[in-house]
Parts: structure tokens; C-alpha cells; sequence
């Protein structure tokens, strides 16, 4: 596949290193040439310095060959030009843009995004999947991670195994029979580092990250199956008010009335305009990083501190200042990957890599066969995938037990007649069922021709 990335800031670069891995064939633009430098130095791609809307640019860049154009830089009205260009002028099969302003988004313009209109196929508004994400991972404390697929109705959860984990060291084949009413199956593990795919003999072990797909309506179980009991945060402090913070506040009020929510904003115009908007939280203004305006926040009292500003540095000091004045957890959203790697050890109790989840969006929209979603786990390593088997795929009417399924590839769950059905060997699956799986990277493109679309269908 052909792509041209417009912006090659740390979501372009992420996107362009994902794809060049899996030999697609990437262009990369941008108007600042030490990034420009930068990405062709360290990927296997092409880079031109210039402006992603403009046409000569693009004609540099290859757009009349391309199947997707995908503009990520950090102007919402540079990506919108750049895929009208490309349809008008190069007719690019495939357009996404990264659209940051909520103004773009509001239901009363859902068509503005068409073919009709402004001819983009895919917006992706980061602020508003990093939010969604933050308010799963507050409704489920327990979890380091939290994803939902089939309309919801399945759910991903990443859950570590600590030293008091009721379910180390017995066969995941053995959980399945002791708990036979628990509608969840173990499908990854990562362990001292590596990412293992496991089978029905494999055991966990203390210390490993458990990648568990389940009926959503079982999460809480699950995670109560593994030792993880946590109560739900009544008293929450927000520190940031931008796009994320006001949209998870907000999100709070109307879903979580009872929740006791303090946001704390450095700028005084925002703050005074959050404070207008938000009926039932508290807005105060001053640093993330002043220790009297989180006593007056009343810290010590505080069962969750999500810190969401746009600096790395002031969520993770902020963070680790409100666990010294006695905040019980926090949540820490971190852009820069040199940063993710020393979170723990720095106290912070979980953290959020946004650029995560706008690859993973990304990736939905460029794998082959019917792949409904995407999630990206561990930088890559492996994917959660929701995919819907055809007439034509190999995987259907066949039980499980005589599948020859490729290694690094472990179903999950299916979902039928919005029924979530966990699977075993004697497990058929039957035309238009969503399957939900766990394949690590390589086995990814074994998953793309089990769910291909293949002429007969037609």
C-alpha cells in the first residue's frame, strides 16, 4: 500500500514507523525540515519539507499513486485542505484527518465530513478517544488498560497479575472449567518484556500483563477473579482543562453525578470559561504544580488525580507531588515514549499514551478484510482486532480444534445475534459473526487473509 503522512510530529512518526515495519510504501511531509531530517534517518521511508495542503507537494510526495493519504499535522484546517486537494485534484481512494476542534465535530454538522461536502472518509479527534479512555479506565480502577469492541458489548482488558492473584500458576484451560459461567478468555500475556501469545496448557505468573477479552457486562467479575477489588474513585481532581480534561469533566456530570470532581486549569480566561460551561465541578485556577492549590483542592482526600495538561513533565511532577500530599492514585497522560518507559518508577500508578490510541485508529482503516476495529498493545507488539468472518473466510463452519490457526493468533470472543459466546474447540464460526482476537504483530497479516473478501463473494 502506498500512503502520504501530512505532519511528522510524534503521531505522523508513530503511523510512519508502523507502516514502514509492515513494508507499505510511506511518504512523509512536513514544513519542518530537522523533522523531515530526522524521520528518514531512523525509518525506511521518504521525506519532503514543504506544506502538506499544497499540490505541488503532494505531486512531489506521490499522492497520484496513492490509496490513502492521512494528515495528522497540528492544524485541524491544514489536514482538511490537504485531503480535499488530494480528492479534488489527485483522487486518493482513501482520506483520514486527525480533527482536534469539537466545533467540526458537533452532531449538528455529522455530514459535513462526505463525499458531498468535504470529501474526508475518516476523521480521528484524539481529544475525544483519549477521553473516552481515561473515563473507562476510572470506571474500572483495576485495569491498566481498558477497550471495548461489537457496540460495546465486548471488552478488552488489560489486568496485572499481582502477587496475591488468585489465578497464578493454574492452566488457562482450568480457569475456563472452574469459572464456566465467566464469560472471559485470557488471549495475551507480556512477561519480563516479551509479549506471548498463549495456548490453553500456559499458566500466568506473578508480574505478567494479562490481556483478557470478556462480556462487558463481566468486567468487574474478571477483574475480581484476578485479585483486583478496587473501589471506584468518588473524588476525583482533573489537572488541565483542555480539550481532554473539559471533555472527561463533562462526561463525569452527565454519567457519573454522584462523583465529586475538582479541575484545575494554569490559565485564567479558560478557567473562568470552564467554569460557565461545568455545572457540578469545582474549577480552580493556578498550577498543577502549586502545593497550595492542591491543598485547596483537598488532595489528601482525593481517591483518583488525572493529570491531562499538554506538558509530560508537569503531569508527571504534578502527579507525583499529589501522591506526597496523599492523593491515593493517579492516572497520567504521557506523549513522549522516553517518558513511558521510567512512569512507574517515577510513582505514577498509571499512565495514557494518546499517540497509541490515534495509530490504532489509524490501523483500523488500513488493514485489509473486514476489519471493523483495532487496538494496538504494547507499542506495537501486538493488536486486538474485531473482525467479521464472510461466507468466503476459512475460519467459518469448521470447529475450532480442526482450524490450523497461524501462531501468535488467539480468539477472544465472537459475537452473534448480539450475543457475546465464549469460545471453545467445539466452537463453529457461523457467516457475519464478529470475532474478536489477539495476534501479535507478525501474525497480523495472517488475520487480514482469514477475514479477506475474496471474489466469490461477490
Amino acid at each position: 500500500m502506498k500512503v502520504v503522512i501530512c505532519g511528522a510530529g510524534q503521531v505522523g512518526y508513530g503511523i510512519a514507523e508502523r507502516l514502514s515495519q509492515e513494508n507499505n510504501d510511506v511518504s512523509v511531509i512536513d514544513t519542518s525540515a530537522a523533522l523531515i531530517a530526522h524521520i528518514t534517518e531512523t525509518l525506511d521511508v521518504r521525506g519532503y519539507v514543504g506544506h502538506g495542503a499544497h499540490p505541488d507537494v503532494l505531486a512531489k510526495a506521490g499522492a497520484d499513486q496513492a490509496d490513502m493519504i492521512i494528515a495528522v499535522t497540528l492544524f485541524d484546517e491544514v489536514n482538511i485542505v490537504a485531503c480535499e486537494v488530494a480528492h479534488a485534484i489527485f483522487n486518493v481512494p482513501t482520506k483520514v484527518a486527525r480533527i482536534r476542534a469539537q466545533n467540526y465535530l458537533a452532531p449538528e454538522y455529522s455530514d459535513l465530513f462526505s463525499r458531498e461536502n468535504v470529501p474526508i472518509d475518516v476523521t480521528i479527534s484524539p481529544e475525544i478517544e483519549v477521553g473516552r479512555l481515561v473515563l473507562r479506565r476510572i470506571s474500572f480502577p483495576g485495569a491498566t488498560d481498558v477497550v471495548r469492541f461489537a457496540e460495546d458489548r465486548i471488552a478488552m482488558v488489560a489486568i496485572e497479575c499481582m502477587e496475591d492473584c488468585p489465578v497464578v500458576d493454574t492452566p488457562l484451560q482450568q480457569l475456563s472449567e472452574l469459572f464456566p459461567d465467566l464469560l472471559a478468555t485470557v488471549t495475551g500475556i507480556f512477561r519480563n518484556g516479551k509479549l506471548i501469545v498463549p495456548h490453553s496448557s500456559d499458566q500466568l505468573q506473578t508480574g505478567d500483563l494479562a490481556y483478557v477479552v470478556c462480556d462487558r457486562d463481566h468486567t468487574r467479575r474478571t477483574l475480581g477473579l484476578f485479585g483486583h477489588e478496587e473501589q471506584e474513585a468518588r473524588r476525583i481532581i482533573i489537572m488541565g482543562g483542555g480539550n481532554i480534561g473539559y471533555f472527561v469533566a463533562r462526561m463525569i456530570e452527565e454519567q457519573q453525578p454522584r462523583m465529586r470532581v475538582k479541575l484545575i486549569e494554569n490559565d485564567r480566561d479558560r478557567a473562568v470559561l470552564l467554569a460557565d460551561k461545568l455545572s457540578n465541578t469545582v474549577v480552580l485556577n493556578g498550577s498543577a504544580m502549586d502545593q497550595r492549590i492542591l491543598m485547596q483542592a483537598d488532595v489528601q482526600e482525593a481517591d483518583l488525580v488525572v493529570a491531562l495538561t499538554n506538558n509530560d513533565q508537569i503531569n508527571i511532577l504534578g502527579s507525583m507531588m499529589a501522591k506526597r500530599l496523599g492523593a491515593k492514585s493517579t492516572l497520567v497522560l504521557i506523549n513522549e515514549p522516553a517518558y513511558q518507559g521510567f512512569a512507574g518508577t517515577a510513582g505514577v500508578d498509571a499512565y495514557i499514551n494518546p499517540r497509541a490510541v490515534t495509530i490504532s485508529r489509524v490501523l483500523q482503516h488500513v488493514r485489509k478484510g473486514r476489519i471493523r476495529s483495532v487496538y494496538a498493545v504494547q507499542n506495537g507488539m501486538a493488536e486486538v482486532i474485531e473482525a467479521e468472518a464472510l461466507e468466503t473466510s476459512p475460519l467459518v463452519g469448521k470447529a475450532l480444534r480442526e482450524l490450523e490457526l497461524p501462531d501468535g493468533i488467539r480468539i477472544g470472543a465472537l459475537y452473534r445475534d448480539r450475543t457475546f459466546i465464549r469460545p471453545d474447540g467445539t466452537t463453529r464460526i457461523k457467516a457475519r459473526d464478529r470475532v474478536v482476537l489477539f495476534a501479535a504483530a507478525d501474525a497480523v497479516r495472517h488475520v487480514e487473509q482469514l477475514f479477506r473478501v475474496s471474489i466469490q463473494y461477490f
